[in-house]
């Protein structure tokens, strides 16, 4: 067919006219509010700095981003959110690594290595060991020899079931050959309440979360994985320096899109934290809040849920974890 055929002009018009909305989208993108859900109760670690990231990415781009907690079901329920939304870059999702250990354990409605588009990682956070007040014990390695006088009685409380925190819990279990009960709650925020309140005895919880409770008298902290100590809570040693070498636990946090979503958008959205997370004003604050800076742009951060899957794997089969 000749192109001058009227058929093909106005086929043609309108296809230019489609691509060139689409352009236009993503060059004035945002134009409007974002939603960033997050799949955790309120409270947590994820829901402050979800809170952070967005209050930064709004006063660059002098739009509302509008943070939607959508917590229950180990993540699965805020996560699903984000693959059934419209690939426009209106709808992201704030994550932590349980987006990739959570399908090992259990069948969910999507595939996080197909189904979530790895824009870039806004942070990470080591875990650290809290106990009630009433628990007595002072240092890591009381609590495990009191956990092993005691097997199966002394319970710590966890984000839930396949977060960091649990498979924390799950990894010092496998290391000292204590038997500690698990206990999981829909979030930090939850399980720490509980905790403070008395109604579990310890959990694995990230300094962003206890390290206020711990300076106010309310916990007791014992341990800090990772491979420093945090400046906010000097005198806490590391697992390492507590008699525990080769304790291993961390959470990265990153921001993902719906599979689909034009690359242009992608792109944009991670330079944007790139420049975040540059900014000496922001890393002060992660600091204070207990979290280390990390950012790794969508390439690379598709290459760090694979293995990290890979890793976790490995320690959810030695360990027999289970979802309660």
């Amino acid at each position: 067919m000749k192109i001058g055929n009227p058929f093909w002009k106005f086929l043609a018009a309108g296809l230019l006219a489609m691509f060139a909305g689409l352009a236009s989208a993503q060059q004035t993108y945002p134009n409007k509010p974002v939603r960033l859900i997050v799949p955790y109760a309120t409270g947590g670690s994820t829901s402050a700095l979800a809170m952070l990231v967005a209050k930064q990415l709004g006063d660059a781009w002098g739009q509302q981003v509008l943070v939607d907690h959508k917590g229950g079901a180990n993540t699965i329920i805020g996560s699903e959110l984000l693959t059934k939304s419209t690939p426009d870059g209106y709808t992201l999702l704030l994550a932590s690594n349980s987006l990739v250990v959570v399908p090992q354990l259990t069948t969910t409605p999507f595939d996080p290595l197909k189904d979530f588009l790895p824009i870039a990682t806004v942070g990470a956070t080591q875990v650290m060991l809290l106990v009630h007040p009433s628990l007595p014990v002072n240092t890591l390695q009381e609590f495990i020899a009191l956990a092993k006088a005691k097997p199966g009685q002394i319970n710590y409380a966890s984000a839930g079931s396949a977060s960091t925190t649990h498979l924390a819990g799950e990894t010092l279990a496998s290391m000292t050959g204590a038997k500690i009960q698990h206990v999981p709650y829909k979030g930090s925020g939850p399980a720490i309440i509980d905790l403070i309140g008395g109604q579990v005895q310890s959990s694995f919880q990230t300094p962003i979360i206890g390290i206020p409770h711990v300076k106010a008298g309310r916990l007791k902290a014992l341990a800090l994985s990772g491979d420093h100590r945090l400046p906010a809570l000097a005198q806490l040693p590391t697992f390492a320096e507590a008699g525990l070498p080769g304790f291993q636990a961390s959470t990265w946090f990153g921001l993902f899109a719906p599979a689909n979503t034009p690359r242009p958008i992608v792109d944009q959205v991670s330079k944007e934290v790139e420049k975040i997370m540059t900014s000496t004003e922001f890393r002060d604050k992660l600091a204070s809040l207990g979290l280390d800076p990390f950012y790794t742009p969508a390439a690379q951060f598709a290459e760090l849920m694979k293995s990290d899957m890979e890793r976790f794997g490995r320690l959810i089969k030695s360990s027999n974890i289970k979802l309660d």
